[in-house]
């Protein structure tokens, strides 16, 4: 594997990067968005489509740019600094690599040919926890909990039980049986919510194996963890910038040992977070199963330190990093909320540790 992004995938990073400051900033797109609670596709989606990204790992013979997990972390890690609320995770990955890992692509080409052009928007679930049951392969009965970007959601992707087996089910959000609830949580640029499924008509588009499951799960995660990268390198960069022009008696705070000492911790955790990442984006396209599995694990396990980053950053900038106005609360926020996501940390160290053993 290569640590370094080749010249097309610094032009993406760099386009998208642009794109975001340009049309999607903090103060003119995401505080707006978290204070109205808008729902659905806007400009800024439309645009990120315009540029392919919704597509990027959908097979070109679906409209899409058929990249792999590389370049789709490296727009993760720029949507994660931008602290993007939109769905990009749960449609341009989590969706599309549900329908490419289980093989329905043939059921289901209009759906990926919808996310590629940016006219659809997928979610996908439960990725963990009981399953809604599926009753003569046409209904689904139960409830997806916390289920990512369901209020924006065209389509829900469902992981059904049926029999002794799991299937992939396709449901319209505007179905009747559909109900939504809203998940308050720790992260205000995430939109969760429980979606109930009220005998609902559904579409089956595959089966799903233990091993494919598994494999996006682990795909979704590693996903995840590009977009935490993003936001922890983004807030630590912001904490040193300070630190070099806030002063304290007639000194910039960062030439005081301890404050230069919590910027060195910071840059460490990035850097071996960024590591992680990088050889788990790989290992999701290139590697065996079991090694593509443990770099996800790997990934999850580190999260806590990457959440640390940003209660470190909140050190340095002191008062002002408490307060609403400022932004690095908010991306502590996203660091928790990815803390959080299918479980703490401590479960995937235990399992990182007894694969050791």
């Amino acid at each position: 594997m290569n640590l370094e992004l080749d010249d097309e995938q610094a032009a993406l990073r760099d386009t998208v990067r642009r794109y975001l400051a340009e049309k999607a900033s903090l103060a003119t797109y995401v505080r707006p968005r978290l204070d109205d609670e808008v729902a659905g596709a806007d400009q800024v989606w439309r645009g990120l489509a315009a540029m392919g990204v919704t597509g990027l790992l959908v097979p070109e013979i679906f409209d899409g740019a058929g990249m792999t997990m590389v370049e789709a972390g490296v727009v993760a890690e720029e949507l994660g600094a931008a602290l993007y609320p939109g769905p990009w995770l749960s449609t341009a990955v989590a969706a599309t690599r549900a329908l490419v890992r289980t093989d329905a692509d043939k059921t289901a080409a209009g759906l990926l040919t919808g996310i590629a052009k940016g006219s659809t928007i997928a979610t996908l679930g439960p990725l963990a926890g009981p399953r809604p049951t599926a009753i003569d392969g046409s209904t689904l009965r139960g409830t997806v909990t916390g289920l990512p970007d369901a209020d924006d959601a065209d389509v829900v992707l469902v992981f059904a039980a049926e029999g002794d087996g799991v299937g992939l089910y396709s449901v319209d959000t505007s179905s009747v049986g559909v109900a939504m609830t809203p998940c308050r949580h720790v992260d205000p640029t995430r939109m969760l919510a429980d979606v109930e499924l009220d005998d609902v008509s559904a579409q089956r588009l595959a089966s799903a194996t233990d091993q494919a499951i598994r494999a996006i799960v682990d795909d979704v995660v590693i996903a995840y963890a590009a977009d935490a990268l993003g936001a922890a390198t983004t807030v630590m960069n912001l904490a040193i910038e300070y630190a070099k022009v806030r002063k304290q008696f007639d000194q910039p705070i960062g030439s005081f040992q301890a404050v230069q000492h919590l910027c060195v911790d910071m840059y460490e955790a990035v850097e071996l977070a960024r590591s992680g990442v990088l050889h788990a984006l790989w290992a999701a396209d290139a590697a065996e199963p079991a090694e593509h599995h443990l770099a996800a694990l790997r990934a999850k396990a580190f999260a806590g330190q990457l959440t640390k980053v940003g209660d470190t950053a909140i050190q340095v900038f002191g008062g002002i990093g408490f307060t609403w106005e400022h932004d690095a609360h908010l991306y502590l926020k996203r660091l928790l909320g990815w803390s959080g996501f299918l479980g703490s940390s401590d479960r995937y160290l235990e399992e990182v540790g007894r694969g050791l053993q």
